[in-house]
């Protein structure tokens, strides 16, 4: 039987807990990557709430990314330094830490190049940022790194059939389309081996001709076999409104367990948790082995620690979405 409040071991992970905090957008960097006293406070906050693991804000391996301001980038070696605070600010609370690593889209100089116009030797040159920025993350102390291949951003778009319509070896088929996400991994495994690697994937595109569900499937488990060491399971979107506890909690919990059925890797579903009794349902019910949760955490970051004392039975998050909107994604409601 499964709870939890128990500890939990992954690759390269003690965690505390099942509940991870989901890579969670804060656009409070500097335009070079750099992170400022407002960031680490974000984070020792997050690490004090007793959450079994933290996953970074969009990290992007690219110095001329411009998708959006703000991002955290481990792009440059400068940047090694700011981060180890970051890792070590983490640890000191006995809190495992796992930088998302991303890419919004690929800038020839300033220009934006749609992924079917890259060249081959441009999309070689993308995976070699996300190995080298995963060779930072390691030097900077995290315990893993989260390839962001979902919500439409870069990788999303690459292995999504609506949108990679390429006639190179990355492109065509379900093997071209994700051919990068294979070359990453193996690079990564390969240059950081003692980092613990999950990606987090669109189940589906929700989109005419996108990514689907039997596709989806078919990609984690060709990737579990190839020794990707988790799964975040998500969809195209980044957060769903009108959350209720009780209600319409876990909206990806179904293809989460479906493929939780079939690979032997751990299984991370985020989507909408709010409710200690559902979450608890939901892990003795399937083979997941934990759940992410994003808003939850900007409104109360000492959530996990709430559920535990029993404080609380579920979250005070509105699911209204106005934190999107304001400074550092804080929950409007937050004192």
């Amino acid at each position: 039987m499964k709870k939890i409040f128990e500890s939990v071991e992954m690759k390269n992970l003690q965690m505390k807990n099942r509940l991870i905090r989901s890579a969670t957008w804060e656009g409070i960097a500097e335009l070079n990557g750099g992170i400022d006293a407002k960031t680490y406070e974000i984070y020792s906050e997050l690490a004090k709430g007793d959450v079994g693991a933290i996953i970074t804000g969009f990290t992007s391996v690219a110095t001329n990314d411009f998708y959006f301001g703000g991002m955290m980038r481990l792009s440059e070696d400068f940047l090694i330094e700011q981060y180890k605070k970051l890792v070590e600010i983490v640890h000191s609370e006995n809190c495992p830490i796992i930088s998302q690593l991303a890419l919004g889209a690929y800038y020839r100089d300033f220009e934006e190049i749609p992924e079917n116009e890259m060249t081959t030797a441009e999309v070689k040159a993308v995976i070699k940022k996300f190995i080298d920025a995963a060779k930072r993350a390691e030097i900077a102390g995290f315990d893993g790194v989260q390839i962001h291949a979902a919500h439409f951003f870069f990788l999303s778009r690459f292995i999504s059939p609506l949108v990679n319509q390429r006639s190179d070896q990355y492109g065509g088929n379900t093997e071209n389309r994700t051919r990068i996400l294979f070359e990453i991994l193996r690079g990564i495994k390969n240059n950081s081996p003692n980092l613990h690697v999950t990606i987090k994937i669109n189940c589906s595109d929700f989109t005419r001709g996108g990514l689907a569900e039997n596709e989806s499937l078919a990609i984690c488990k060709n990737l579990a076999a190839a020794g990707i060491d988790s799964i975040e399971i998500s969809g195209n979107g980044t957060s769903v409104a009108g959350i209720r506890a009780g209600v319409n909690e876990g909206y990806f919990s179904k293809f989460a367990a479906r493929l939780a059925d079939e690979i032997s890797i751990p299984v991370i579903c985020v989507g909408g948790w709010r409710s200690k009794n559902i979450m608890e349902k939901i892990l003795n019910d399937t083979n997941i082995a934990a759940l992410s949760i994003s808003r939850p955490l900007l409104r109360e970051p000492d959530f996990p620690k709430k559920l535990q004392r029993g404080e609380i039975e579920i979250s005070k998050c509105l699911s209204c979405n106005a934190c999107y909107s304001s400074p550092s994604h804080r929950c409007i409601f937050r004192k």
